[in-house]
């Protein structure tokens, strides 16, 4: 029989943002359980940069630190994957996989994003490695280094421009990007990057280091590390259970929840925050954006108490006003009993 646990917020997803939101909401008093499934998008990277305090840091110990934090506050930790929901009255009932179910006045969604990378025979065993995608995650560590951009949708030139900062020998491999604009031909050319027609068939890889690319003509280029564009999809079937649209996001770049700048969704009392809903955020961004959220849904708690408040004010003879006189003035007589006297 499923177990049903009440909390005020229930937050899917224990990164960054997930952990931020959790803390902020349980440092203004309100209960708060996180469900993690302890899949965080940058597991498989070695360090987590631009972390202010933190640079450096491993992802992994990053947040066992703030799960500890978090923890300090009475935040309560389920461990597991939260597969579907439901309204029931005023809540919100969370299900996992291990058929426990966890109720809520709010949800905070912050369960992340999975990136799908292009379909090329070696990128996802270098994923992390010297496979990468956003210079400001990975840029340090493969500066001036060779570097390939997989051209693979139209952010391609911006991408590849982006690690020309990093590096003088940068070569983009159009593979299956779109045709650049005249406009984009000239900046390309204006930066020296040397571009390559045809489609990448597998990434090179030696001694367990990635060494190049080979084309579909059997055309090799070496290389030490390889750019790739992304398709970035939010994890978002708890939402959608709910009935919540995931849409396209502005940047063509993948799927997420549209919310306002709090976090707050189309849904009543549904939050997101982190790559659920912007799918370019850092570790730092996604948790000021925890942050942002769990402030939003205490307020709109406040809100909540604070017309309660005013309504008895102005009705001081509602029936439960009145039930609560009753209940001091007359006690046990309000039943027709008379207290015994010595």
């Amino acid at each position: 029989m499923p177990t049903h646990t009440d909390h005020d917020v229930v937050v899917i997803g224990g990164g960054a943002a997930g952990l931020s939101a959790a803390t902020a909401l349980a440092r203004s008093m309100r209960s708060v359980v996180v469900v993690d499934a302890g899949e965080p998008r940058n597991a498989r990277a070695a360090a987590a940069h631009n972390v202010l305090g933190r640079e450096g840091t491993a992802p992994t110990d990053l947040l066992r630190l703030a799960r500890a934090d978090a923890e300090r506050y009475g935040v309560r930790i389920a461990v597991g994957r939260a597969t579907a929901a439901a309204r029931q009255g005023d809540r919100i009932a969370v299900s996992l996989e291990d058929g426990s179910r966890l109720r809520g006045r709010r949800l905070v969604l912050a369960s992340g994003a999975v990136d799908e990378l292009p379909d090329v025979p070696g990128l996802r065993e270098r994923w992390g490695r010297d496979v990468v995608h956003c210079p400001y995650c990975h840029g340090w560590e493969v500066r001036g280094q060779r570097i390939g951009v997989l051209g693979s949708g139209a952010m391609a030139v911006h991408q590849v421009l982006l690690f020309r900062q990093l590096s003088d020998d940068v070569t983009l491999f159009r593979h299956t990007m779109p045709e650049p604009s005249d406009e984009e031909w000239e900046r390309l050319a204006a930066r020296g990057i040397r571009v390559v027609e045809g489609p990448v068939a597998r990434v090179l890889v030696d001694d367990d280091r990635l060494t190049g690319v080979e084309l579909d003509d059997g055309h090799v280029f070496p290389l030490d590390a390889v750019a790739v564009q992304t398709r970035v999809v939010a994890r978002a079937d708890v939402f959608e259970h709910l009935g919540g649209e995931v849409a396209e996001h502005p940047s063509g770049m993948g799927r997420h929840v549209p919310a306002d700048p709090t976090g707050r969704t189309a849904l009543p009392g549904v939050w997101a925050a982190g790559n659920v809903t912007d799918i370019g955020a850092q570790v730092m961004s996604s948790a000021a954006a925890g942050v942002m959220a769990g402030a939003a849904v205490n307020m709109d708690f406040i809100e909540e108490q604070t017309a309660a408040a005013v309504r008895a004010r102005r009705e001081p003879f509602s029936p439960e006003a009145e039930r609560e006189v009753t209940e001091r003035v007359l006690g046990d007589r309000r039943h027709g009993f008379e207290p015994a006297r010595d």
